[in-house]
């Protein structure tokens, strides 16, 4: 790629990732566009919409075409007070507001019982299916770590031949003037690592 072809990558770049995010090499815009926001609008996330980012995730890449990844989604308010019993309290100051909340699981078991030791990385392909569909189409998402699995478990009924991984809070991008003002000066995009420190020889 020439200089001039790399200059206009960085041209698509949004205003707010250009001056927090820079590319070592050439990549396609949307991988520095994409970042994971806490501030959600209350506009609804429409049934099409949803299941079009679903879909996305549904032509993740998967060994042996197993496809281990599932979704449990919560879209009416009593669906999202049940995940607001697992959501540790800290998460619950912004995900509360997300108009659309995913768990994220991975069948961990092969079709003869044996396990499937793809099962959690094929469903991480999804997850990252599942954020750039939602990028492409002005939604924002955001992976939570922080909720007690267990009991997540329990509420929704989750067989243990399910591994429990994130829960995925959607929805447009708010205003940062929504979060609590512990949260508002961390609504930004943030920088990765420098790229030979992630490469072994």
């Amino acid at each position: 790629m020439t200089t001039a072809q790399f200059g206009r990558l960085n041209e698509d770049l949004l205003q707010e990732v250009q001056e927090h995010r820079n590319a070592e090499y050439p990549v396609h815009p949307i991988f520095l566009n994409r970042w994971s926001s806490r501030a959600f609008d209350d506009k609804e996330v429409s049934p099409e919409t949803l299941n079009t980012i679903l879909e996305a995730a549904r032509w993740a890449p998967s060994s042996s075409n197993l496809q281990p990844w599932r979704f449990v989604v919560a879209t009416t308010e009593a669906e999202k007070e049940q995940f607001q019993a697992f959501i540790k309290p800290n998460n619950r100051l912004w995900t509360d507001h997300a108009p659309v909340l995913l768990l994220l699981l991975s069948h961990k078991l092969r079709q003869d019982g044996e396990l499937n030791g793809a099962h959690a990385f094929d469903t991480g392909a999804a997850w990252a299916s599942i954020a750039f569909q939602a990028h492409l189409l002005g939604l924002a998402t955001r992976a939570v770590g922080g909720y007690e699995r267990d009991k997540a478990r329990e509420v929704l009924s989750i067989p243990d031949e399910y591994e429990l991984h994130a829960v995925i809070a959607l929805g447009y991008r708010g205003s940062r003037d929504t979060l609590p003002e512990s949260l508002r000066e961390r609504e930004l995009p943030n920088g990765r690592r420098p790229l030979n420190e992630s490469i072994f020889n």
